[in-house]
């Protein structure tokens, strides 16, 4: 079993910057693929980010340029900072676990960007 938990969502103008953290409960990362999400209201989750056992990254084209993700194997810690942001930046981010036949999901944490 994982636990996921996430914190550094808040409410921030347009153009500012967050950065999201989530800690997992035990070492993790050499073999889940960690990834953040996040849903609107009214919409379907959606992915963001992604990073590898190997650390390569990937991202949605939303948020190309602007969000970087990245981790801290010796904290358990993996990070979603979140530049120029915009009012459709506006959801509850999620972290996620992954590998072949398990998933871990974290409970969210709220960001909203006012324009």
């Amino acid at each position: 079993q994982v636990q996921l938990v996430e914190s550094g969502g808040g409410l921030v103008q347009t153009g500012g910057s967050l950065r999201l953290s989530c800690v997992a409960s035990r070492n993790i990362f050499e073999n889940y693929f960690m990834g953040w999400f996040r849903q609107a209201p009214g919409k379907q989750r959606e992915p963001v980010a992604f990073i590898s056992t190997g650390a390569s990254t990937n991202y949605a084209d939303t948020v190309k340029g602007r969000f970087t993700i990245s981790r801290d194997n010796a904290k358990n810690t993996m990070y979603l900072q979140m530049t120029s942001l915009k009012p459709e930046d506006t959801a509850v981010y999620y972290c996620n676990a992954r590998r072949p036949s398990f998933e871990y999901w974290g409970q969210g944490t709220q960001v909203t960007v006012s324009s």
